[in-house]
């Protein structure tokens, strides 16, 4: 009976271990999960809009068989992507690729231009400073920048609210080293209020926590709900 219990106890341990083994696995190296903190991809992505992103797709390869073999891919133009901030690699950001290694960016009276073609850009948000005035100063990156080149093994990132995003119009290139994986789709979508997310100590914490079980399913965007990010 006491061997008996013992492996049983053994069997139990083995099973956590190689339980968190596995998960620590497909943190590191399959998917993530990121939560939008700020509104720089309205209208696309809300903040409190909770993502899955995907790690492995844009994962290293050393060899092209590998390549073959795995399901890796290469970042593409208009890929939402996330990825650790230059200035801070500490602090992960969400951001969408407009430029690619080799490409010339320029932006002219808010449109953007490739290689001197103008992008086609469906999903940009532009903010409206009230009255339908949209404020259009000749100096502001936000609304014309460049031209640059985007340098080999980088790119050009933007938010799709132009005008309230902090980018590579600001910070200038993202090198590839830094980005994490490519934004696959909403898995939660929870709509907090303005105090919620000024409040950042352990109380405000407990606070967000009793406001999400409370409010849970009349704050929830059910419609949201496993969206594809585009």
């Amino acid at each position: 009976m006491s061997s008996f219990n013992k492996s049983t106890f053994r069997e139990y341990i083995e099973s956590i271990v190689v339980a968190v083994i596995l998960a620590l696995f497909i943190r590191t190296w399959v998917v993530q999960a990121f939560k939008i903190p700020t509104g720089s991809m309205e209208q696309n992505l809300l903040i409190g809009d909770h993502l899955l992103v995907n790690k492995f797709v844009l994962g290293p390869t050393a060899l092209d068989s590998e390549r073959v073999v795995l399901p890796v891919d290469s970042i593409e133009r208009g890929d939402v992507i996330v990825f650790k901030y230059p200035e801070d690699p500490e602090r992960d950001f969400i951001k969408r690729v407009i430029g690619l290694p080799g490409n010339i960016i320029e932006l002219r009276d808010r449109e953007v231009y490739v290689d001197g073609q103008v992008l086609e850009e469906p999903y940009v948000y532009h903010f409206d400073f009230g009255g339908g005035r949209i404020i259009n100063n000749e100096f502001d990156p936000r609304n014309n920048f460049g031209p640059v080149t985007v340098p080999p093994e980088q790119y050009f990132v933007m938010g799709d609210n132009r005008e309230n995003s902090q980018d590579s119009r600001y910070w200038g290139f993202l090198p590839a080293s830094h980005v994490k994986g490519r934004a696959l789709l909403i898995y939660w979508s929870y709509r907090s209020d303005a105090e919620d997310y000024r409040q950042t100590s352990l109380t405000g914490t407990v606070q967000r926590l009793a406001s999400v079980a409370t409010h849970f399913f009349t704050r929830t965007r059910w419609e949201r709900l496993l969206q594809q990010i585009r």
